[in-house]
This record gives structure tokens, sequence and C-alpha cells, in this order.
């Protein structure tokens, strides 16, 4: 590091560094970029403030952060020793494979803590460890939050405020020597929990029912209550020191005892190594991909069903935000899904910008424009653009259906599903995967484990093994929703997934593309009136049978029934019989049946022979049988019609009431405009306005590019020099209190500033932008007119031109500080 005596201060050590170092730190903590530090003092203020080591403490793996939890309960500062032994023990115990543990212990250290030290969280070099004070306070023990270590105080914060009298006794019930000085009590006390040889013999004296309260106090926690009138074991714990008084009813057991029962350890399992991801299986790589990509065009085929359903504007938007249960059931039934994955399906539409709220004052869902371009788009295509939205998307569908910190219950599309940590958990999931060998499915088990042991919990949770932890649970959605989307295929990652993570979405799609089936432009009509298509469809195809019939199954093929009321809204749709009949001659392999023939001939022939228009509205026929037969029927009751002429009635219901009603009855009416003309009705033309794809939450602020860093550590060490370069005040001038600006007249400024442009040293200078933000800088005046500085600016490491009359004064470098 290039210093010749140890750092002082947090601000030292980090100025001891070099830019490449500097960059690390700030890549690891962003937020100490925001804004970026005047110099090297304000960034290890920064570094220290508890949000700050908080965020800092929660990235750390599970070994680097039971380093830093034993630096809390050790000495401050501790030699590398004194760390490695709270780690490893003190050779005491002799479980099974203690020395392999201890080697793996020893071997991991370095890298753990190279990582604090990287990280702002400790420094000091290996003979003078310290834990940044914030992280001390956040891992040490206490009543209020105990330590993760499960140790309580040391004797001397437990007993700090004991009376003598009381310490004399525990001296003499321990049998040490008496003395009056309280500190040397303490001291004497603690020596004799940490010395081996005289610990082991007064343990050896105890009763087996204290040495039982002992074993449950030993890992924590570390407090017990105690009555008035304590038991025998308990007062003779408590008489000696083993048990001391936290308050009248609480007592705790000191860290130099506990460490002692432990065999020196502050963690029950140190664990230097992240566990393994084990296979359940191995599977042909080949069987992996063409099951991923089957799966894969059929989540594009859903995701595209789905926005069919809603082409003529979907479902109302609660007030509140989101779907209704009652509308995500319905969607459920549409897509012959479970409701938790019809969320899924909504989600991962609405976040890759296909789907939104229409913006109108009945509001409601509906595609967007967007949803057109994407559907003609080649299905792998299609298929990368839904990856990569979900692997970027905070919204987190596996919450629908629970509640809020509130009680409220969360819906699909609601405003309460983001949930930052969403993407780097996925991704992070799907790299572990991609470790393995291909065809390789992982243990979900052992996955969590692993993901656990780089992210943990801090506290009680992690010590508990919590499973139900957010990042747990986002990582169990993200191996089904996997599969769900063929990111996977019988649990194993896809080719195509690997080169969508490594390379990017050209290269996905290029492998994805071969295994995905070709569209066809056929079907297979049967004489039960059904249709199969043996494979996806061509879009136009798929759009026209799809409007001329209802489907019945879906699976390998597909299959089609034809109904009156398919073939109306064919003929509503603005096709003819003539139409009908030419469409399915072309596009069927088998001659088209007979009885789909009567039955397209049928509808055609009763279709549009009843006209409804508005009245509110009528209905109008040339046959006046018809109409005396809807009269007669007792279903048109409801329909309130009367008749204004032999071939028209009127109602006294909307015109879309009366249609609906009248189909019903088994008719098959058509809307007319006000000229007379049949209106056509065709699906598909609501969209939204344009609208983007919902911006992901981050986690914190963004990770800075290198130029950005570049420029940070630059500003940063630029700023150091302004704020630590020793400087020359005049004479007749107080001398500069650390931090504060130099002040000179306007004449004294401008005299000292021709003389340095003309003998090119440098200047320290105060200066006040236009906004009123001041700062301090060095910089070496090149010429000065028109009551402007130009200069070289050290702090910003180019050159600048300063107003004079913002400049609130200068001071001369020291003739050391210029050297």
């Amino acid at each position: 590091m290039g210093m010749t005596t140890p750092p002082r201060t947090l601000a030292e050590a980090l100025r001891a560094r070099d830019d490449e170092s500097l960059a690390r730190l700030l890549r690891a903590r962003p937020d100490l970029l925001t804004p970026v530090p005047n110099d090297i003092t304000q960034l290890a203020t920064r570094a220290g403030t508890r949000a700050s080591v908080v965020r800092a403490l929660e990235h750390l793996d599970r070994f680097a952060l039971q380093t830093a939890e034993a630096l809390a309960v050790a000495p401050d500062p501790a030699p590398y020793e004194t760390l490695l032994g709270l780690l490893t023990g003190d050779g005491r115990d002799d479980g099974e494979h203690r020395d392999e543990a201890d080697a793996a212990i020893g071997n991991a250290l370095p890298a753990a803590l190279t990582t604090l030290r990287e990280q702002a969280l400790v420094w000091g070099e290996d003979d003078r460890l310290r834990l940044v004070r914030t992280a001390r306070e956040l891992l040490a023990p206490s009543p209020q939050h105990p330590s993760p270590t499960g140790l309580g105080p040391t004797v001397a914060e437990a007993t700090a405020g004991m009376s003598p009298g009381r310490l004399q006794d525990i001296l003499a019930s321990a049998g040490l020597p008496a003395t009056h000085d309280p500190v040397s009590a303490v001291t004497s006390l603690s020596a004799l929990f940490t010395d081996r040889a005289r610990m082991g013999e007064l343990l050896d004296t105890a009763p087996a029912e204290a040495l039982s309260v002992l074993d449950r106090l030993v890992w924590g926690p570390p407090y017990g209550e105690v009555t008035p009138n304590p038991t025998p074991p308990v007062k003779w714990l408590r008489d000696r020191g083993l048990l001391l008084p936290v308050s009248t009813r609480t007592v705790v057991l000191p860290r130099e005892a506990a460490l002692h029962l432990r065999a020196g350890r502050a963690h029950r399992v140190p664990e230097p190594r992240p566990p393994a991801v084990e296979a359940v299986a191995d599977r042909d790589p080949q069987a992996v991909d063409s099951a991923a990509a089957g799966q894969a065009f059929l989540a594009v085929s859903t995701v595209e069903e789905l926005l069919k359903n809603w082409n003529g504007g979907g479902p109302a938007i609660l007030r509140s935000g989101g779907l209704s249960v009652r509308e995500l059931k319905k969607t459920a039934t549409a897509l012959d899904v479970s409701e938790p994955i019809a969320a899924f399906w909504v989600e991962l539409a609405y976040a890759a910008g296909l789907l939104a709220s229409d913006g109108e004052a009945d509001e409601r869902y509906a595609p967007t424009p967007s949803y057109d371009d994407w559907a003609e788009l080649p299905a792998q295509d299609r298929w990368v653009h839904l990856a990569t939205a979900w692997l970027a998307a905070t919204r987190t569908p596996g919450l629908v259906g629970g509640q809020d910190a509130k009680g409220r219950a969360l819906s699909a599309l609601g405003p309460d599903l983001d949930r930052s940590a969403a993407p780097e958990v996925r991704h992070r999931t799907l790299a572990l995967l991609a470790a393995l060998e291909p065809g390789t499915a992982p243990d979900p088990e052992t996955v969590l484990a692993r993901l656990r042991w780089e992210r943990p919990l801090r506290g009680a949770s992690a010590s508990a093994g919590d499973t139900t932890d957010l990042r747990s649970r986002i990582a169990l959605w993200t191996l089904n929703e996997s599969e769900l989307l063929g990111i996977t295929g019988r649990g194993a990652l896809a080719a195509h997934t690997r080169a969508l993570l490594r390379s990017g979405p050209a290269e996905a799609a290029a492998l994805l593309a071969p295994l995905i089936p070709e569209p066809l432009d056929h079907v297979l009509l049967q004489a039960d009136l059904t249709a199969v298509a043996p494979g996806p469809l061509e879009r136009p195809l798929a759009e026209m049978l799809s409007a001329l019939a209802d489907i019945e199954s879906k699976g390998g093929a597909t299959v089609y029934r034809f109904t009156p009321g398919s073939v109306r809204r064919a003929l509503d749709a603005g096709q003819s019989a003539a139409d009908l009949h030419a469409f399915l001659a072309t596009h069927s392999r088998t001659p088209v049946p007979q009885p789909l023939s009567y039955l397209i001939d049928d509808v055609a022939r009763r279709h549009g022979h009843l006209r409804i228009g508005a009245a509110s509205s009528y209905v109008r026929c040339d046959d006046e049988a018809v109409l005396n037969e809807i009269l007669a029927d007792k279903r048109s009751a409801t329909l309130r019609l009367r008749r204004l002429a032999p071939t028209a009635l009127a109602a006294q219901i909307d015109p879309a009431s009366l249609l609906e009603g009248l189909r019903e009855m088994g008719y098959a009416p058509a809307a007319e405009s006000a000229e007379g003309d049949v209106l056509i009705t065709r699906a598909g033309a609501r969209r939204t306005s344009p609208r983007t794809a919902p911006v992901p939450v981050p986690e914190g602020p963004p990770v800075p590019d290198a130029t950005l860093l570049g420029a940070a550590v630059r500003a940063i060490r630029a700023g150091d020099t302004a704020a630590t370069v020793i400087r020359k005040d005049p004479a007749d001038a107080p001398a500069a209190s650390s931090g504060s600006l130099p002040r000179t007249t306007s004449a004294e400024t401008l005299a000292t500033v021709q003389a340095a442009a003309m003998t090119g040293s440098a200047l320290w200078i105060g200066y006040v932008n236009a906004d009123g933000a001041a700062s301090q800088r060095v910089i070496a005046p090149v010429r000065v007119e028109g009551g402007f500085v130009t200069a070289y600016d050290h702090t910003a490491d180019e050159v600048r031109t300063y107003p004079l009359h913002r400049i609130t004064g200068v001071a001369e470098l020291a003739d050391d500080a210029t050297s």
C-alpha cells in the first residue's frame, strides 16, 4: 500500500489504496457514489453510516459475514491469530473431521478478510484488524439486539455499575484473591474465565444441574430469567460470576465463560465453503433442449391467446389497481390453467410491455401497440422478448393471492408486486444451473442452500435456517417459472438459455429456431364438425380458424369445433358463406364434410334476416311470420317488444342487449347502421395508446460503469488533494481551520492569482458556483483577464475558467506540498 506507518483511521486506510482498489470499493458499494464524495474523508464517513453498512453486510456471503461477526466479539483491534482462533476454536473440540474443518477455515479466512477490506468494513494490518464502528454496533451483542453468534457481553460490560461489595463476593466464591479495586476485580474474573486450566477446575466442582443450565445458554441466546429466590444450581452459577445480573429478573452468561464452554469458537458451525449444488438426474441434453423448446413455443402461444382474449378490451381495473379475483379466475378458465399460473402469464405480458391499462375513464386492460409488432416476429424472437423481460422484471407474480404488510390482498397487475431482489435472484439461480453439466437437473433444496450461503439472512432467522424468507421463495418461483417459460427443460437448463445468459438474444434465438416446429398451412376436417390442427398454424390461418370455430382441446394437436355460434361469429366479422366454403376447401387436407357445409349454409341463410337498430332499438324483418314467432315466445317478455308495422318491432332496451337476447333465443340477427347497412364487427381492434414496459424497481443504486468509476476516483483523489494539501496562510490572516474555505479580499485574490500565473505555481482556492455550492480546489493559473482566471484544475483534472468574483479567497501551497 505504500504506507510507512499503520493507518490510524479508515480514511487513512482508504487514502493509502490505489485507484483500482478504490474503484472496486465503489463498484461493490455503489451507494457511496450518490453523490460523488468530495474527498477521502467524506468517503470514509459515508462508508461508516448505518444504512450503507447494513446494505454492505447484506451483500456478504455466509463465511465473510461470520468473519465480521467474529470480529465484532473480538477485542478491538484484534490480531489475525485471535480472529482465526474464534473461528477454529482452541483445539479442545474433538468433533469429527475437526482438523479438516479448521484447515478449510484457515484457507478461506484470507479471502474473507480481503472481501471485508475491499468493502471498507475492516481496515488495519493483520496484527491490528478493526471492524468499522457501525458494523461492530450492528453485530455486537446487546439485550435488545443479540449477537448473531449467540454470545453475550464481556465481564467488564456485564459488571459495569456493579457494587464493589458484590464483586468481592463473586471473587470469594470463585476462589480468587480479594481486591478493593473494581478494575482489578473485573480483570481477575476475566482472567479466570479465559484460563483453560483454572476454568476446568471450577466447572469440575459445579453441580450437574448447573452444567445443564450452562448448556442451554452457551450457544445463545445467553440471557435467562430468574426468580427472586433462584434454584441452587442457578445460585451456584450466579455466586461465581458464571451468570451475571442484567436486571432484577435477568442474568447473562458472560462472553469469556461462553467461549470457554464453546472451545473458543464464536460459531457453532463455521461455513467456509459454499454448499455444492447436487444433481437429482442426468438427462440427455438433446431431450432437455427439445422439451424446453416445446415449452417455449407453448409459452409464446399462451401469451398470444391471452392477449387475443383481451383484444376487444380486457377486464376492468380495480379501484386499487390490478385484476379482481373473479377476472383472474375467468382468465385461468380461458387459458385452461390454474390461477397462480394465469397470474404468471398476465404479469409476464405486462412486464414485456404487451399489456397495459387503456387509460380511459372506464379503465380496462388491453394489448398495447407493441403487441402487434411482437406478434409479427418469428416464434423464437417472441420467446427471447418474453424471457429477457422476465429476467429483468421486478414484478413477482408468486405473491398474488397473499397479503401485504397491512393485510390487504395482493392482486395480479396490482401496484404492490415489485420486489427489487427478484432479478438478482433469478440471474443467480440460473447461473448455478449454468455451472452444471448440460442435461443436469439440480436438487432444488441444494440450490436454495447455496443461495442462502451466498446471501444469508442476518440474525436469528439465519441461525434457524429459515426457508420462508423472500429470497428463498423467489428462488423456488424462479425454478417453477423457468420450466413454464422454457428456460429449463425437465429441470435442466436448456442450450438456448445458456446462450441467452452468455451471448445475448441473437444467439439464443438462433439455437431455438431449429427446435420450434414450422407453422402449418392446413388442417384436417372431420365429419363430427371438428377440425384437427396437427401442429402450430400459420398466423392468418390460425386467426381465421379461431373466428370460425371454438377450441375444444389443446396438446400436441389442437381440436377446433364448429358450432352455429362460431359460424355466426365469422359471418359477423364480414365473411360470407362462399368465403367460408372457399377457406375450408383451400386449407383442409381432407374433403369438407357435408354436415359442415350444411351448417354454414343454414346459419348464413338465417344470418341478418332480422335487423336491429335504435328506437331505443328495433327489429325489422321482411318475413312477418318470424316476427310473430318472436312475439309469441315467452322468452321475449324481458325484451319489451311491441309491433310498429307488419315487418318491424320496437324495444325499450339498447340494441346490444336486444341483439344478445335474440341470439340467446336461437335467432341470428345482425346489427345495422342508421343508413340500414349491416354493421360488421371485427375482433382485435382495441389497443392502448403507446406504452412502454414497466421499469423494474432497482435494488439500491445501479452499479456504475468503468467510465463513471474512473471519473469518480479521479474526482475523489483531486478533492482529497485540495482538502489535505499544506497551505501557506498570509501573515496577517488567521490560519484556516480544517475544511473551511480560504478568505481574502478581492484585491488580494487578484494579486495572488496574477503572481501565480506568472510563476506557474499552484494555489488553493475557495469557490462558490452558480447554485451556491461551495467547494475547495487546487488550481494552477494560466491566464487572468476580463475578470476571469483560466487555470488547470487539479481537482477536476482539466482546464477550467472561473469568474474571479466567485472565488472566496486564495492561499499559496507550502513548498513541501508542491514538491
